[in-house]
């Protein structure tokens, strides 16, 4: 086995003590603009400032300690209970390491975020699919339109408070020769329930039952 194999199987499993150091290493070097660093599931997480994310960002690509070239993902996440509700994450890979990162900033549903795309242009795509789904907004952003749901779409269906039947739904009528959007409608029609435990039975009948010879 060469040395850069046993190079890159040995930091397959990176331990999570050079991972902390790995994270405390950027938190020195970046500053105020690191709130936190942890390590989970193998995997280091970084909270960053929203406003310097662009700083952090950049720093993570280019410094040769880091070296996280490539652009995975943005995402979101809903916390409806916090004041910022929002973390938007960015995942990272770092092929000469052979390590991946985590990092999150916190936002509200006002306060843009700065568009990473300076940094890495793919993320461009991302962003548009989080704010379309989070209503997160990124500032900055050259094209900051719905990328997934339907022309009119009110709302962003990955919010925790979005209601899972939507607001609208979708039909063809076939008198207008087109489809049409309506109120969603939730009708429950009357129906009898029999609420006996299927291990004791009903106290009647059943058809069949005098064949196993079962009480009248």
């Amino acid at each position: 086995m060469s040395t850069d194999a046993a190079d890159i199987n040995a930091q397959v499993q990176t331990p999570a003590s050079a991972l902390e150091a790995h994270g405390a290493a950027i938190a020195e070097a970046l500053g105020d603009r690191i709130v936190s660093t942890r390590v989970a599931y193998g995997e280091l997480t970084l909270v960053a400032r929203a406003d310097a994310i662009i700083e952090v960002l950049t720093f993570l690509r280019d410094d040769p300690s880091t070296l996280y070239i490539n652009f995975i993902d943005i995402s979101g996440v809903d916390y409806p209970e916090r004041e910022q509700r929002f973390d938007v994450v960015y995942h990272l890979l770092s092929p000469r390491h052979n390590r991946r990162i985590r990092v999150k900033v916190e936002t509200d549903e006002f306060a843009p975020v700065p568009s990473a795309i300076t940094v890495f242009p793919a993320a461009g795509w991302y962003e548009r699919e989080t704010y379309d789904l989070y209503g997160v907004l990124f500032s900055n952003h050259p094209d900051l339109r719905r990328l997934l749901t339907d022309y009119g779409f009110e709302g962003h269906p990955l919010r925790k408070d979005f209601p899972l039947t939507g607001y609208v739904e979708v039909r063809y009528d076939d008198e207008k020769k087109r489809v049409v959007y309506e109120p969603v409608k939730l009708v429950q029609e009357f129906r009898s329930f029999d609420f006996l435990s299927p291990w004791e039975g009903p106290d009647y009948r059943l058809p069949g039952d005098e064949k196993a010879g079962g009480k009248p």
